[in-house]
């Protein structure tokens, strides 16, 4: 097993056309702004895309990007269990985007907000909605100290049970035929 490297902003703006970058983020997330050249596999289909990934390893280095860098390092380390090395940018396209480099977006594409904003707006709704309706039906409170037990358990396993839900919805999807010819590109 191979241990995924780790890319400051500013080596990776370097070195960028050195690696076949791929994007993990859902696809919202990525027509919101992108690393120039980077191609979109999120996360939940690495294992279709794995026989692409590792012909895509054999011609140059991968470097795997998110929002923040959590999502990329959970790809590089699948990757490494299937013996394909892979870096991840730090930070990921947040920090890139702080360090001055910029995003590529699609002409046209519709922009949906970041999963970390997707998962405040839902938890924070149904935090309310049982708070609200907890006033005239007691039990509904539960929903709320749900809510918060999963934020709590979210944040000590840095995983998050909510935006793999969210991820789901049909603006969070890759349509079939965007992925399957991402996965033909990166198989030449």
């Amino acid at each position: 097993m191979t241990t995924p490297t780790a890319l400051h902003p500013d080596q990776a703006a370097t070195r960028l056309d050195e690696y076949t970058v791929i994007d993990v983020r859902t696809p919202g997330e990525y027509a919101a702004g992108h690393l120039p050249g980077s191609h979109n596999i999120p996360l939940d289909h690495f294992g279709t895309a794995l026989a692409a990934l590792k012909a895509a390893a054999a011609r140059s280095e991968l470097l795997l990007v998110c929002a923040s860098g959590s999502r990329s390092v959970s790809a590089c380390e699948k990757l490494a269990a299937a013996d394909v090395p892979a870096a991840t940018l730090t930070g990921g396209t947040s920090a890139w985007a702080d360090q001055g480099h910029g995003l590529e977006r699609a002409e046209g594409a519709t922009t949906v907000w970041p999963m970390e904003r997707q998962v405040r707006l839902a938890a924070g709704s149904l935090v309310l909605l049982g708070l609200a309706v907890g006033t005239r039906y007691r039990a509904a409170r539960w929903l709320s100290a749900a809510i918060g037990s999963g934020l709590v358990f979210s944040a000590a396993t840095d995983t998050c049970g909510m935006a793999a839900a969210l991820s789901k919805l049909p603006h969070n999807r890759p349509r079939t035929t965007d992925l399957d010819a991402t996965l033909s590109a990166l198989q030449q």
